[in-house]
């Protein structure tokens, strides 16, 4: 009789566990998949999901949604008030002459319409000034205006050759080379094929501009099927100042830049669900990694 008992209190012990460990699997499953659900959106860019808050696990996640959320607008927040700082910056360095000059030129008229002033000279300098604002609204026009992409198979290795031969004039006037290494030759990406060319001859310029004398693209296929293409160049290294600020509009470290082929570049990517970034820039090379997912 009591060997029964204990048979049957055994049982149920093994039972009950086996059903605890079951539902912890069955739990742990869950979860797992609900961080792969948080992952995904958070790499997408894409906070507007929230979990029940009916245990300590889901109320974590949401949690780490909302630090998410709240680093997104503090650096949104910033880069706006960079962009309007660029901004008022242009516009005031336009402005500013064209309103002094013609203070000057009014002022210097007398009763009879005379001027001591050069007239002419100072109604072609606001001219000119004029002319330079309307160009920065131009570019603004640019910025803001990205199409849409027209995607197709793209064999990689003839894209980034053919950008190589349009820039061999200019890179060999520079005395600077300019090659392609992929890891393999079959490399294809999906995507619009004169957009994804702005964004390699810009940085094939910038890099010559920089004084490079060494251009080298390399591309490969990343761990989560994503293609990744980097180029580097010995150029000039960006200053670390100006290093997070690279890809604000209209921001630009070259006397005669417009401050917009990054950020256009980084636009036209994130049309194409991919990324570029700066991944480093010292003394010893500058390197731009773009990714196609």
């Amino acid at each position: 009789m009591t060997f029964t008992v204990w048979h049957i209190v055994g049982a149920c012990a093994i039972v009950a566990v086996a059903a605890a460990v079951i539902a912890s699997a069955r739990t742990r499953r869950k979860d797992i998949k609900k961080v792969a659900y948080m992952m995904d959106a958070l790499e997408d860019g894409e906070l507007n999901f929230r979990f029940q808050d009916k245990n300590k696990f889901n109320r974590t996640l949401n949690r780490i949604r909302t630090i998410f959320e709240k680093q997104r607008q503090a650096h949104e927040q910033d880069s706006w008030t960079k962009l309007i700082r660029v901004l008022t910056h242009e516009i005031m360095n336009t402005v500013s002459p064209i309103s002094s000059l013609s203070d000057a030129m009014a002022k210097s008229v007398n009763e009879k319409g005379e001027s001591e002033m050069d007239i002419k000279a100072g109604l072609e300098t606001i001219s000119d000034s004029s002319k330079k604002l309307i160009d920065f609204v131009q570019t603004y026009r640019q910025l803001s205006g990205v199409a849409k992409p027209i995607r197709k198979a793209l064999d990689l290795k003839e894209l980034i050759n053919n950008v190589i031969a349009l820039n061999s004039e200019y890179a060999a006037s520079c005395g600077a080379t300019c090659n392609y290494y992929p890891e393999s030759d079959d490399l294809m990406i999906y995507a619009d094929e004169g957009q994804i060319s702005q964004i390699l001859i810009n940085l094939i310029k910038n890099a010559l501009q920089a004084g490079a004398k060494n251009i080298v693209i390399t591309a490969k296929m990343g761990k989560e099927d994503d293609t990744i293409v980097r180029i580097a160049n010995d150029g000039e290294p960006i200053p670390v100042s100006a290093q997070e600020q690279i890809f604000i509009p209209f921001f630009t470290t070259k006397k005669d830049g417009s401050g917009i082929g990054l950020s256009l570049s980084r636009q036209i990517m994130r049309n194409h669900n991919g990324t570029i970034e700066l991944v480093n820039s010292d003394d010893k090379q500058t390197v731009f990694e773009i990714r196609f997912r």
